[in-house]
């Protein structure tokens, strides 16, 4: 029962559970940067490349080869699909982008609460009563 109880403790932690809502969120935010890059970029610079696109440059090694009718079984394309890894590295950077401009909007609005002021410490036992007597002393001098 105390592993049940410790477990039950760890997951219902405050960072775990942020952990894990980033987790999904992150996935989402994967899936929107993904068609962004899919559906948005690559079509524009697949027009620039002269309509192929990243997805289908590549380096042929052994070209294909059909299974014939004398029993020559067929043979895959053997290729070096350098353009899926070019639009891997496109997509790493609009998410690195994303990110980096996600966090510096963070950091912006947590200096602008660094900078608010800060409400004035509670004034100690001491300071109180100097401050009574300070106010009598005054009303002393007055009459």
């Amino acid at each position: 029962m105390s592993f049940i109880k410790d477990f039950k403790e760890f997951a219902m932690r405050g960072n775990i559970i942020d952990m894990a809502v980033g987790v999904i969120v992150g996935g989402a935010f994967g899936k929107i940067v993904s068609s962004l890059v899919n559906d948005i970029i690559m079509p524009v610079i697949s027009i620039i490349t002269g309509g192929e696109g990243f997805k289908n440059m590549k380096y042929v090694i052994t070209a294909a080869k059909e299974a014939t009718a004398d029993g020559q079984a067929a043979v895959e394309e053997v290729a070096v699909n350098y353009g899926m890894f070019i639009q891997n590295i496109v997509d790493f950077f609009i998410i690195a982008l994303s990110i980096f401009v996600a966090l510096r909007v963070i950091m912006k609005f947590k200096k602008k609460e660094e900078k608010a002021p800060a409400p004035a410490p509670e004034p100690t036992k001491e300071e109180v009563l100097l401050t009574e007597i300070r106010d009598l002393l005054k009303k002393q001098a007055d009459k």
